[in-house]
Order: structure tokens, then sequence, then C-alpha cells
């Protein structure tokens, strides 16, 4: 049997993979909202409907992306030759993503349709074959949630330096021109993420080979929807994004507005990112230490509980303490990330040895679209709440749109994670549940 062992060169090119795929979750994540409001000119329930309806179009091409990485193979492999070949249009998708027609209104929000539709569509492209990759680059649950410590912990730094670097970059490159700055800043960032999924690509290779499935999508789809511990994890995911993505998508705003610190708004944002770095170490050394699945459930927990002193404790122009309550904020909130992703693949596994059947592109493409499920849902529900609380951008803003500020980036999302966590009280594969399943080729009793 071939060593299932990684070395740290492929594990860092592992981690290479993500950091080219957080260009786009950073820009969606963290830019997105606040550069169509602010900067590109939308509409806020404008907005959340393009996000909402750009995820009805990911329940399509999510799944079937799936499949076809499940029945295409090449020389390389079975998912590793998609970041040779979509590595450049994705980051095409991203440029064309920030650039700004001088359009009227109405072409404007066509523009913006038909870019981000294509961006999605682009970031499907190369985020299936990517977190679907770790279940064939080992068969050691250990490796795996080593390799996926590696990968967040670049999946972060990417975020960092991105969230930190492009409003300085677009600010000093844009002239008076902000939005002619911004474009310039993410070529530059997307040509990095080409480079970085062609390191992943010549680095890595494929140890597992899983015969193509031959199943119809329907029969692989019947089978999916009865792998309880799957769908536990598809809820999760959606809570865990819903949560993420409103707080990420406000906190711009917040520094902006509620702590009167527009210049500090990328800093405040990256802070909270590097935090989340500093995460992915700690999460990775207390799972060698305590149950995985523990820190998972009562990490989200926790969550809540931050989030709500953080929305007492802090008022407005309190930088120094929104700071500090921010990071601790962020660091508790992604320790689970490393075990959710090895969780993914153990999760495939046990639906095979269940019900006799390996929908794995399809299982992956499932968690994608649930992550941009949860991603849109966020998106709409930022819109709306924005509007609610009588968000205008570039004005000073009302006492109740300070309020609806601070409880975009604590209580809600913390209500979204605490439930995560709850929920999680029915997921049961643990390392030595998995390896007992593995090993004797039946779900343990």
């Amino acid at each position: 049997m071939e060593n299932q062992k990684l070395s740290v060169v492929e594990k860092v090119g592992f981690g290479a993979g993500d950091m080219a795929v957080n260009v786009m979750v950073a820009a969606l994540f963290y830019f997105m909202s606040f550069f169509y409001t602010d900067i590109y000119g939308l509409d806020p329930v404008d907005m959340g409907i393009l996000f909402l309806v750009a995820r009805f179009v990911d329940a399509f091409t999510d799944p079937l992306m799936g499949v076809i990485t499940d029945k295409v193979k090449t020389r390389w492999g079975q998912f590793r030759h998609w970041f040779l070949f979509l590595s450049v249009p994705y980051g095409i998708s991203i440029v064309l993503l920030f650039t700004t027609p001088d359009f009227d209104y109405n072409m404007k929000l066509v523009w913006a349709y038909l870019t981000y539709l294509f961006a999605t569509l682009m970031f499907t492209g190369v985020a299936i074959p990517y977190i679907s990759y770790i279940g064939v680059l080992t068969a050691d649950p250990k490796e795996r949630l080593s390799a996926n410590g590696y990968r967040m912990f670049f999946a972060k730094i990417a975020n960092v330096i991105i969230v930190f670097s492009v409003p300085l970059l677009a600010s000093m490159w844009g002239g008076g021109d902000i939005a002619h700055g911004y474009k310039l800043a993410m070529i530059l960032v997307s040509t990095c993420g080409v480079a970085l999924f062609l390191f992943c690509f010549f680095t890595t290779r494929e140890r597992i080979t899983h015969e193509p499935q031959t199943e119809s999508i329907l029969t692989q789809f019947k089978v999916l929807i009865k792998n309880d511990q799957w769908l536990l994890l598809c809820a999760a995911c959606v809570l865990g994004t819903l949560g993420y993505a409103i707080r990420g998508s406000v906190a711009m705003y917040y520094a902006k507005y509620y702590l009167g610190a527009p210049d500090l708004a990328g800093t405040f944002t990256s802070a909270g990112i590097a935090a989340s770095i500093v995460s992915m170490v700690a999460s990775t050394w207390i799972t060698q230490r305590y149950c995985k699945l523990k820190l998972f459930r009562w990490s989200q927990i926790a969550v809540l509980f931050i989030s709500l002193i953080m929305f007492f404790a802090v008022q407005p122009g309190d930088i120094w303490l929104a700071f500090v309550l921010y990071i601790i904020l962020s660091f508790v909130v992604d320790l689970h990330a490393p075990v959710f992703w090895s969780a993914i693949a153990e999760a495939v596994d046990y639906g095979e040895i269940k019900d006799g059947v390996r929908a794995s592109g399809l299982s992956f493409g499932g968690i994608s679209f649930c992550q941009k499920a949860g991603g849109g849902l966020a998106g709409l529900a930022g819109g709306l709440l924005l509007a609610f609380f009588d968000y205008q951008p570039n004005i000073e803003q009302s006492q109740f749109t300070m309020t609806g500020l601070a409880l975009m980036l604590t209580i809600i999302p913390g209500v979204f994670h605490a439930i995560l966590g709850f929920v999680l009280f029915k997921y049961k594969i643990t390392d030595n549940y998995y390896t007992d399943m593995v090993k004797n080729q039946r779900l343990p009793e």
C-alpha cells in the first residue's frame, strides 16, 4: 500500500490552492457588499437579490460540477487538472467583478449580474475539485486533518493580505477614482491567485484512485440524502456560513461608521482574519489532545456569548476595545474549520460503507452549494438588514443604523453559530469511529 504520509512541501502546495480559492472568497465575503453599495453604487436590496439569484444558479452548477469531477479523469488524476485548465479564466473573472463601467444604473445592474454570475461559475469550476482533493491526497485521517490545518492557515494568510492591502492599494493607485483603484488592486491579487493554483498543481499528487461512478445522478442523489452525517455537515455549512458571511460583510461598515475609523476599516477586518490564522494552528494542537467534535460544538456555542459581550461592551468610537473583542471572537469562530473540512471526506466514506455507493463528487458539490447558499442567504439578509436599519452610504449614520451595524457584527451571526454548535451534537464520526469503520468496512455499533 502506498505511503499515506504527506511531505511538508505537498502540504504547503495544498495550502497554496486554498490561498488561490480565497482570492474569490475574500472578495465575496469582505469586499463585495461594501464595494457594491459604497463604490459601485448599487441599492442594498438590489445587491441582496443579486446574491440570492446567484445561489439559485449554483443549485444546478455545483452538483453538476461534482458529477463531472466524478466522471472525468486525465493523466493527472481526478481533480488536479482543473487547477491547470481553469486558473486563468478564474483570474479574469475576478478582475471583471471589480470593473466599474460608465453605464446608467440599469446597465450597471446588468453588468453586475453578468460578472457576478460568471465569477461564481468560475469559482465553482475550481473550488469543487479543490475541496474534493483532500479525499485523494491521503487516506490517513490525521494526515487529512494536518493538511487541512495547512490549508486553512494559508487561506487565512491570503485573506489577511488581501483584506488589508486591497483598500490601501485601491486608494493609492486610484487617485481620485477609487473604483479604478480597486480594479488595479484586484488585477494584482488575481494574478497571484493564478500562480498559486499552478503551484498547487505542480507540487501535489493524487494517491488514491476511485472507480468512476456509473450510477445516475438520481441514484447518487437518493443515496446521498440517506447519508445522515453528510446532511448534518450540510446544515452546519449553511449555518456557519450565514454567521461568518454576515459578520464578514459588515465589518468594514462597522469600522467606518460605528467606530468612526474609515482609515482602519481594512485593518479592523484583517485583524479578525489574523486571529483566525492563530486559530488554525491552535485547532491542530488542541485536536491532538482533545476530541475534535467537542471542540467543533462548544467553540461555536461560545461565539454567541462572546458576541453578546462585544455588543453590550463596545460603544461607538471604542476602537481598541472593539479590536480586542473582535480578535477574540474571530479566534474562537475558526477553531472548528480544520475539523469541518476533514469531516467531509470522512462522511463520504461513511456513506459508501453505509449504502454501497460512493457519491463523492455530488457530496462535495453539495457541500460547496451549501457554502454558497449560506453566503447567498447572508448576502440577501445583509442587504435587507442594511435597508431595514436605514443605511445610506457615505453619510453620517443615525443611532438606529449604528445599533443595526453592531447587531449585524455580533449577536445576529452569533445566533447562527450557536445553533450550529447544537446541531453538531448529532454528528458521531470521531477518529476512533472512522478507523473502526474503515478497518471493518461496516458501521460501528
